[in-house]
């Protein structure tokens, strides 16, 4: 059975905005939490708490909030996005070998 505008059956179209709902508050929470995080480091470091602690909470923090604006944002959970996927995270481990090469090579 067609909707009124006869492009699709009315349980897709019921199935996609349940869909795009569901999407949509995901990126609201994922934001939320962006926020708080970003909130946390600005309150640990103007609290003055000891950099031992400080920067490895700030970088733990950092990586998450990465994380949720690739997944999130830029919808790489989505189906069909396998290749920049591949591409992005392949760049990120040639980066990293790169600064754990250089800085080994400075260090010793």
């Amino acid at each position: 059975m067609a909707d009124h505008t006869g492009s699709k059956p009315v349980h897709q179209a019921e199935y996609e905005r349940k869909q795009h709902r569901e999407e949509m508050k995901q990126q609201v929470i994922s934001f939320v939490m962006m926020i708080l995080f970003t909130f946390v480091a600005f309150g640990m470091v103007m609290a003055g708490v000891d950099s031992f602690f400080v920067i490895p909470v700030l970088l733990l923090l950092a990586i998450v909030q990465v994380v949720f604006q690739l997944y999130y944002f830029m919808h790489m959970k989505n189906k069909g996005h396998d290749m920049p996927a591949l591409m992005m995270y392949g760049g990120a481990a040639v980066a990293l070998l790169t600064i754990i090469t250089f800085t080994t090579i400075i260090w010793w």
